[in-house]
């Protein structure tokens, strides 16, 4: 990761992130805006960088998978069974295809852990605004491209993801490693 970056990156998830966050205390109905600010800023940062990751982390939230499945991926994903109800079983295709860790997580504790277990030297990680942008801060300096979920029937319940994106932030951070050699 280029000096400069690197630098700026903290900044903005150590200076700027804390700041807005106070200012969001107080203009409650701008938080996930303020949210969602840091997050684009983050990934840009992320995205121009050339990082070498050798080892990449999906990293997705329990609430992405459908609420009558009956089987509960959050500590084996694998067990999946590929019914596409949900999202998932393209998930674990674009992680087996581009030959990626990929983890289900119940929330920021169990996130971190994953984190600490695989330490993976990049993330693509996919959350609401609130836990996508303490995600991106509590695992600096690592980098991770972060991708909010949609909510059609609301928060925590039934989400989904567009999987172009995800693939395409695979894909950089994948770029990224292969220009590095």
């Amino acid at each position: 990761m280029k000096a400069w970056t690197h630098f700026l990156r903290g900044v903005v998830l150590k200076l700027l992130y804390p700041f807005l966050m106070f200012l969001g205390a107080f203009m409650k109905s701008k938080k996930s805006y303020f949210q969602s600010y840091i997050i684009k800023l983050n990934n840009s940062l992320v995205m121009r960088n050339t990082t070498n990751p050798s080892k990449i982390l999906i990293l997705l939230p329990h609430c992405i998978q459908n609420s009558e499945c009956d089987i509960r991926l959050t500590f084996d994903v694998f067990k999946c069974k590929k019914c596409g109800k949900c999202k998932i079983k393209d998930l674990l295709e674009i992680a087996e295809k581009n030959g990626v860790f990929i983890s289900i997580a119940t929330g920021g504790t169990i996130a971190r852990k994953v984190v600490k277990d695989i330490r993976p030297d990049a993330i693509v990680a996919v959350a609401c605004e609130r836990d996508l942008s303490s995600g991106v801060v509590d695992t600096y300096p690592i980098p991770v491209i972060g991708i909010l979920n949609e909510r059609p029937q609301g928060p925590c319940f039934n989400t989904t993801v567009n999987l172009k994106k995800v693939e395409d932030a695979v894909e950089c951070l994948l770029k990224n490693k292969t220009q590095d050699k």
